[in-house]
């Protein structure tokens, strides 16, 4: 017997089958906002609004600055001449020359009172800095404040009479992979220059030589003056500085990273304020490899596994313990040293952190004070004088906040030298900057007032006996003066 579908039954099966999609799809909307193009008429659309509304807040940023350098005859370079002749016609041939260096990038104007901010590298040693904006008025600016250690600056227009255009601050946190972002700024100097792509990655570590690194990766066409511009999201809002690109040939490759947005908000307000200063950790610890997460019983690589908590410090304080796989940090994933590092120095001080914690197969959650560094043990910094192999080192006791300025494990402790002045006695024992003096004539240094006791009762003597650290690796000298 064949079957008849009732027509109003039909209908209304499908107007139910409909409301279901819809409902479906509304809650999917409310949820998330992205989603792919469902017309030819959004495929067309264009970027050209939100460039009209963000372009006009990036500038190209002139630089100037006077290099000294002595000339030389190339005759009295060759060995042959210097046999007979030496350095005695250096003053003559040597006289300094002074030659102005310029050099070019951009920035973005954060505040409508003229406040910009770019990267360090782009007016680094500058001796003046001229700024040209989007309509092409042009202001001399000052510098307020730069950090070499995120490669960030800030800079003040002068003589700004009335409100300039300015792009608002997002938040990088909430950049995800996939996301359609534009760079704006002023590549190989060719002027102000749009280009699209896609967040490619997050927390990119190993990029350059900046201490604090946890960049976002993009697609969109970074080039040589891009440095400083702006990175920006579909919704007109800063959520990173152009910084650095990945290349072979000088030109862009596709793998461009920028600092996010969240640490330029605290470097900017410290450098601002005069008071840049940041929260740090108290411990040390490495990435979960695989053979680590096997050895730990964890479901996967992730998190970074403490190895050492000093004494006193803030993780101790909170109560993180060796061993514990830190994999959250106010709920924001970490997988290394790098991201944790990053994370920490991005919160607010006298606050708490929340970290997250895998600790014997149990998740724990702890709360850290955010403090900075101390300065415990005092510093002494001391220039070594006298008759002895250390003499014109300058010499301090490695702190926290020591090493904390000096980008290198906060956990370093003992006498490090600082400076060796040249054409001294620790310059011909080829002492470095970095070194840690550790052993003097078979004694024991861990304070400066140690060493500078040790050298007073040797100084009678020739023959000196040292061990320093360098690298981690333990070289020792004899040497008779």
């Amino acid at each position: 017997m064949q079957r008849r579908w009732n027509p109003t039954i039909l209908t209304i099966a499908l107007i139910i089958t409909m409301a279901i999609v819809g409902l479906d799809h509304s809650a999917h909307a409310q949820s998330d906002d992205r989603r792919l193009p469902t017309s030819q008429t959004e495929i067309k659309m264009s970027f050209s609004p939100l460039v009209k509304q963000t372009a006009p807040a990036v500038v190209n940023i002139y630089t100037k600055k006077v290099v000294s350098e002595r000339q030389r005859t190339p005759f009295f370079n060759d060995p042959f001449f210097k046999q007979f002749f030496g350095d005695r016609f250096g003053g003559a041939f040597g006289a300094p020359r002074q030659r102005v260096e310029r050099s070019l990038g951009s920035g973005v104007i954060v505040s409508g009172d003229g406040t910009i901010v770019t990267n360090h590298h782009v007016i680094d040693g500058a001796s003046a800095i001229r700024v040209v904006l989007h309509d092409n008025r042009e202001f001399d600016a000052d510098l307020v404040g730069s950090d070499e250690r995120t490669d960030l600056a800030v800079l003040k227009l002068r003589g700004v009479e009335k409100e300039l255009p300015a792009i608002a601050f997002g938040d990088s946190d909430a950049v995800e992979v996939g996301d359609l972002v534009l760079a704006i700024g002023n590549p190989f100097g060719v002027g102000q220059t749009v280009t699209s792509g896609i967040v490619s990655a997050l927390a990119r570590a190993g990029v350059t030589g900046q201490d604090y690194q946890s960049f976002i990766q993009t697609d969109a066409a970074i080039n040589p003056g891009n440095s400083g511009g702006a990175l920006i999201d579909i919704d007109g809002n800063l959520i990173g500085v152009n910084s650095a690109i990945f290349t072979k040939s000088g030109g862009s490759n596709g793998i461009g990273f920028a600092v996010p947005v969240n640490m330029v908000k605290v470097v900017m307000r410290g450098l601002i304020s005069g008071d840049l200063r940041r929260p740090w950790l108290g411990a040390a610890g490495q990435a979960v490899t695989a053979d680590l997460a096997v050895s730990l019983e964890l479901d996967r690589p992730h998190g970074v596994l403490i190895s050492e908590v000093r004494n006193g410090s803030p993780a101790e304080r909170g109560g993180l313990r060796t061993g514990d796989v830190v994999v959250a940090v106010n709920s924001l994933v970490v997988d290394n040293p790098n991201e944790l590092k990053f994370r920490i120095a991005t919160l607010e001080l006298d606050k708490k952190a929340e970290l997250s914690v895998l600790r014997q197969g149990k998740k724990v959650s702890l709360a850290m004070p955010l403090e900075v560094a101390p300065e415990l043990p005092a510093r002494e910094e001391s220039v070594i004088a006298g008759a002895n192999p250390i003499s014109g080192a300058k010499v301090a006791n490695m702190n926290p906040a020591l090493a904390d300025e000096l980008g290198i494990d906060t956990l370093s402790q003992g006498v490090v030298i600082l400076a060796v002045a040249r054409d001294s006695l620790a310059r011909r024992t080829r002492l470095q900057a970095g070194d840690y003096i550790v052993e003097i004539n078979g004694q024991k240094i861990d304070t400066v007032e140690r060493l500078k006791d040790v050298i007073r009762s040797g100084e009678r003597s020739r023959d000196w006996k040292i061990a320093v650290k360098r690298d981690g690796k333990i070289l020792t000298g004899e040497f008779t003066l």
